[in-house]
């Protein structure tokens, strides 16, 4: 293939001909017709070609409280960042919800696989310890960690004891949540991140964003400049598949040689022992496949009854995620191939705790999917960095308190509470239910600012007044029409920012009730 068989993104960089960008940067079927689904039938977002820097997330002070708003507004004030995380992330939105129409039983399934993982909870144990003797049956060796930094100190051991220098691993947000990459390049392991997203993010020295898509706040630009850095890549040319040609090309190698791989677990088979991943691009099968020696990390919620059950959640988990109908790779652990040794861990931390609380265990029902992510106003416009914890967006909101109160106390209050978060889950969980009683629990243990608390017991007692609220209403709407603009923008108005406030209404739904209905009732 010479030069002058490239279009003029791809001669500064060099790529399969079957990985060359279509006119439309769109996949196709065998027909020539464009894929509807997923991100095959993502179009290009046309943003101005500038230099944007990428906004930041939240930063980090030990145990003190995230502030979720600085953050955002930083995210906010990079407009092409923030419109093409809205864009992104609503069209994935809109697929979740042509692909659940397009099943007539979907509100079954979901009732379903809601009723399947309440059982489950319900009765972990027995199950845990099914798995384990299955497991163990199948030639496994099966450990137990009771939190993260037990799940670091078991892997580690495991890999010293292979002398392992090298490991590759997929996606897994539990392994974020235990630190492990960090613990284990202090420890002298070097850890390769398999996952496109998850690698991006490595090498820019970041957390994930989402939990599907790590690296989605940022723009093609962003990835463009990161590999320029990190792997030598052209910096001017932001071609998506130049740019996913480069990290196959630099990462193979380390799959190749490293001395141990690593996967997390979409769901685990209580009755086969076996663990079940599903990626979209194969890089669990080699992770999984290609190194001696073999560890999956499990978060003991990933638990399911039977190999019947599976099909649930397959159904429901990539529809729900990217609007595709199934991942292209859905991949089964069961058994070590000769000659290689598989290790499973089972992990806790803070699962047991969380089970046992009775307005948020069913959090633990959780398969992953992002849905509640790609719908969130909230989370749409502020950027997943910004929540400055694993678990972003909704679900964060009602799984991060769990694991520190104080640190996550602003989370919950991040939310419009509009319901949306709930009505798209696939497991049915109360999401915007649950963001309201941990508001509700964060102020009773004084876990927010005085200021808010102050606040709130003030907006308490004019609402539970319904005199006090009518009077509290009118003389905000009067206010509204005379005092000047700089009385209302300002920083005490918090309602204010980045938005135009509605115009008063002329009349209150109140009074007009009273002077249209009330009058004719007393006839």
């Amino acid at each position: 293939m010479s030069a002058e068989d490239l279009n003029p993104r791809e001669r500064d960089g060099v790529i399969h001909p079957e990985v060359r960008a279509s006119h439309d940067e769109s996949e196709r079927a065998q027909d020539g017709r464009r894929l509807q689904h997923a991100e095959a039938a993502s179009k290009p977002i046309r943003a101005p070609q500038v230099r944007e820097p990428q906004p930041r997330g939240a930063k980090i002070r030990g145990d003190r409280p995230i502030n979720q708003s600085e953050a955002a507004e930083r995210f906010l004030a990079a407009p092409l960042h923030q419109a093409a995380h809205d864009e992104r992330l609503w069209d994935l939105r809109k697929k979740r919800d042509v692909s659940a129409h397009g099943i007539p039983e979907w509100e079954e399934l979901r009732e379903l696989a809601s009723q399947i993982k309440t059982h489950t909870l319900s009765h972990l144990d027995r199950y845990l310890e099914q798995f384990e003797a299955a497991a163990k049956a199948n030639g496994v060796h099966v450990h137990w960690a009771k939190d993260g930094a037990d799940h670091n100190r078991i892997v580690l051991e495991i890999l010293r004891s292979h002398g392992a220098k090298t490991l590759v691993k997929s996606k897994s947000m539990l392994t974020e949540e235990c630190g492990f990459r960090h613990h284990m390049a202090a420890n002298g392991i070097e850890v390769i991140e398999t996952d496109l997203g998850e690698r991006i993010q490595q090498l820019d020295n970041e957390e994930p964003s989402h939990v599907v898509a790590p690296a989605v706040h940022k723009t093609r630009m962003d990835v463009a400049e990161v590999f320029a850095k990190t792997l030598g890549t052209d910096p001017n040319n932001d071609d998506a598949h130049y740019l996913a040609e480069s990290q196959r090309e630099t990462t193979r190698p380390y799959i190749l040689k490293a001395d141990a791989g690593m996967t997390g677990c979409n769901f685990a088979i209580a009755e086969t022992g076996s663990v079940v991943t599903c990626t979209n691009e194969g890089n669990a099968d080699l992770s999984g496949n290609v190194p001696p020696l073999q560890i999956h990390s499990i978060g003991i919620e990933k638990i399911i009854p039977k190999a019947e059950h599976l099909g649930v959640f397959i159904r429901l988990l990539s529809r729900s995620a990217l609007g595709s109908p199934i991942t292209q790779y859905t991949s089964h652990f069961r058994a070590p191939r000769a000659g290689t040794e598989m290790h499973m861990v089972l992990v806790d931390n803070g699962r047991s705790e969380r089970l046992g609380m009775e307005e948020f265990w069913t959090s633990l029902k959780c398969i992953r999917c992002g849905a509640c992510m790609n719908t969130c106003p909230v989370y749409r416009r502020s950027g997943g960095l910004s929540y400055g914890a694993t678990y972003s967006g909704p679900i964060g909101l009602i799984i991060d308190p769990t694991f520190n109160k104080r640190k996550y106390s602003t989370l919950p209050f991040s939310s419009t509470m509009n319901g949306s978060c709930t009505n798209v889950c696939p497991v049915k969980i109360n999401i915007h239910e649950q963001i309201f009683a941990w508001r509700k629990v964060l102020v009773e243990e004084h876990q927010i600012p005085a200021l808010k608390q102050g606040m709130m017991k003030a907006a308490g007692a004019v609402l539970s007044r319904p005199a006090a609220y009518r009077a509290a209403i009118g003389a905000a709407d009067s206010a509204l029409k005379v005092l000047p603009r700089f009385a209302v923008y300002n920083p005490l108005n918090t309602w204010g920012k980045k938005r135009e406030m509605p115009d008063a209404p002329r009349q209150t739904f109140h009074a007009w009730y009273k002077q249209n209905r009330m009058k004719d009732t007393r006839r």
